[in-house]
């Protein structure tokens, strides 16, 4: 089997990823400077190295058969306040990656990124041939990584892959969602459930939408990973590969909130709030290349199963 690098991998997302690969059979090791990872989230019988991407160019040698970048600031709000911080650790760490990655003599890459370079979509599901617009400095950040492993790919040979995606949920065994401060909706109604906030909050309820809240896309993590995995496969040398990755269809606001209400059987307060700039009605993602190319499918693709494992992690059991 294999030797990967899994940049960010005490987070959510790439702590998954780190755990899959090794049920898989591959040596794994994990760079993380846990300023929002935490050493909980690496798995048992990963490396561990405490540090940020630029510890890559001690790391990577010939041994290592690629890449996994997660490692990146993704809080939409704080890039619109800090901007710099995102070009910084976003743009320049992904460089500073894939120049110690090209030294080394590693030549697959597989990045993590995201559906927020679109924008404000102008045709939902989004495809990947849609018009690039991000809308806030983390998805230009994102989108600007992009460009360059592409220009990698095309000038050096890098094999890479590009997966974007929008919300991701769920948990896969002792690993979940530990954000602080929490920004995401299916953890914030599950602390209501607990009773470690009082309600949840919907910004808008009048949005042209089957119940009047906005729409947006899940994807169990454990799906996510296995993306992952199949596209250290499917990466091929000299191209850059970009799929999006959707759930096949969205879920409302109250829709998510309902969900909790079933599988916690807690009373969930929701209180209205006015709609919050910015927030399109309906975001989902076109999984068809993915399906075409990576040959994934979405296994998890019920809501109340989402909830229900994420509902498991909340509450400390394995889910």
């Amino acid at each position: 089997m294999s030797r990967y690098l899994v940049t960010g991998g005490a987070g959510y997302i790439g702590s998954v990823v780190a755990a899959r690969l090794l049920e898989a059979g591959h040596r794994v090791t994990v760079l993380d400077d846990l300023t929002t990872g935490v050493s909980e989230g690496v798995p048992d019988g990963a490396d561990f190295v405490r540090g940020g991407v630029a510890q890559a160019a001690a790391l990577l040698d010939s041994d290592y058969a690629g890449v996994l970048h997660f490692a990146a600031s993704s809080q939409v709000a704080e890039s619109v306040r800090d901007p710099e911080k995102y070009w910084r650790n976003n743009v320049t760490g992904s460089l500073e990656l894939i120049t110690s990655m090209r030294r080394a003599g590693v030549r697959t890459l597989v990045f993590s990124s995201t559906a927020a370079v679109y924008g404000e979509p102008e045709q939902v599901p989004i495809a990947e041939t849609a018009r690039t617009a991000p809308t806030s400095p983390y998805g230009a950040t994102k989108l600007a990584v992009d460009h360059l492993i592409s220009g990698e790919a095309a000038a050096h040979g890098l094999a890479a892959v590009s997966l974007r995606y929008f919300n991701v949920a769920g948990a896969h065994e002792r690993h979940g969602e530990r954000h602080d401060p929490e920004s995401h909706l299916i953890p914030l109604v599950l602390q209501v459930a607990l009773g470690h906030r009082p309600h949840i909050e919907v910004y808008g309820d009048d949005y042209p939408t089957r119940d009047g809240t906005c729409v947006r896309d899940y994807i169990h993590v454990t799906d996510l990973a296995e993306a992952h995995l199949r596209a250290l496969d499917a990466a091929r040398p000299g191209e850059h590969l970009i799929c999006n990755l959707g759930n096949g269809e969205g879920f409302t606001v109250r829709e998510v909130i309902d969900s909790v209400r079933r599988v916690t059987g807690r009373t969930i307060a929701a209180v209205v709030r006015p709609r919050r700039p910015g927030d399109p009605a309906v975001l989902v993602a076109s999984a068809a290349r993915a399906h075409d190319v990576l040959g994934w499918r979405p296994r998890h693709t019920g809501l109340d199963s989402i909830v229900a494992d994420a509902w498991a992690f909340a509450r400390g059991e394995s889910a």
